[in-house]
């Protein structure tokens, strides 16, 4: 089973992609309904056991995903726990918190 096979298929035909479908001599763009995630409650953080880690010179979240999940392809995780988009708005010293269980923190992001 594919990580993408509980969402649907869109076809979308909208005039704003018109320019891909040209150069590609497409009718229509076959995507993958955007999943909706949204930030944890204070209740669903505190149901989550996490590590806390001091920011350094270096860190990067596709490191630390390997490290905490054996998988670099998590790295999202961890931003978007500690609510950043980038490695560029932490800054050396910053404390970040880091969920352990992979499959739990997925279920309070929303997403598994």
């Amino acid at each position: 089973m594919g990580r993408y096979s509980k969402y649907r298929i869109l076809n979308n035909s909208s005039e704003y992609y018109s320019f891909l479908r040209k150069g590609r001599d497409l009718k229509n763009i076959r995507q993958y309904e955007t999943p909706v995630m949204h930030n944890p409650t204070i209740a669903q953080r505190a149901s989550l056991v996490t590590n806390t880690h001091i920011w350094k010179y270096g860190d990067r979240f596709y490191k630390l995903a390997n490290q905490y999940y054996n998988d670099v392809r998590f790295w999202w995780v961890i931003a978007w726990y500690n609510g950043t988009l980038t490695e560029a708005d932490i800054i050396p010293g910053d404390v970040i918190e880091i969920p352990i269980n992979l499959e739990n923190a997925l279920k309070v992001l929303g997403v598994s």
